[in-house]
């Protein structure tokens, strides 16, 4: 008995992605989400009045710049690891790895200059949202600099290449997300405050 198979005009391959990247896109959409209600409920909160007003922190500018020249040099090792050029992927993951410390001890700073400002945690609403605002960011980059770091030592064993990119893609949305969070944020902020 012959089976006769024949070939479907304009059939389409089903959509995949990778599991670990489908489920840090899950993950994403959670932040965001979670950023999209505390704005929301940011924006309610200022309406009712009884709202004290006060500048922001300089060093939000400068953390600003900080996270947009780790995103560069993050994607610059991106683009370095699916030429196989292993050298500039190396330094420019280090490079990021570094700056996103340096935007959580700017983060630091940034607390220490609202105390100065006597700008609380508790007291008033909007010293309250600033700090979840920027407390739950920097406990998401704590996350996004632990990836990097991971990244960091899988490129030094050779384990990140044009053939092995998935870490690499992965830790590149995570951290560019980050970066266009806080961005979102701080905006949001210097309109809002």
């Amino acid at each position: 008995m012959e089976e006769r198979y024949s070939y479907v005009e304009g059939a389409e391959q089903p959509i995949a992605m990778h599991p670990k990247k489908f489920s840090l896109w899950l993950f994403m959409v959670t932040v965001v989400m979670v950023f999209a209600g505390l704005t929301s409920a940011y924006i309610v909160r200022q309406s009712e009045g009884n709202w004290l007003e006060f500048d922001l922190p300089a060093v939000f500018y400068y953390t600003s710049g900080v996270i947009i020249l780790s995103s560069v040099f993050l994607h610059w090792a991106y683009l370095s690891a699916k030429k196989n050029e292993l050298m500039q992927l190396r330094i420019g993951m280090s490079i990021a790895t570094f700056l996103g410390i340096v935007f959580l001890v700017g983060q630091w700073y940034s607390f220490v200059a609202l105390v100065d400002m006597d700008v609380y945690l508790v007291g008033n609403p909007s010293g309250s949202f600033l700090y979840i605002f920027t407390g739950l960011h920097a406990l998401h980059l704590v996350s996004g600099v632990i990836f990097l770091i991971i990244v960091l030592i899988s490129s030094f064993r050779y384990k990140v290449h044009s053939q092995s990119m998935v870490p690499m893609e992965m830790c590149v949305t995570y951290w560019h997300f980050l970066g266009g969070l806080w961005l979102y944020l701080f905006t949001f902020m210097l309109l809002n405050h």
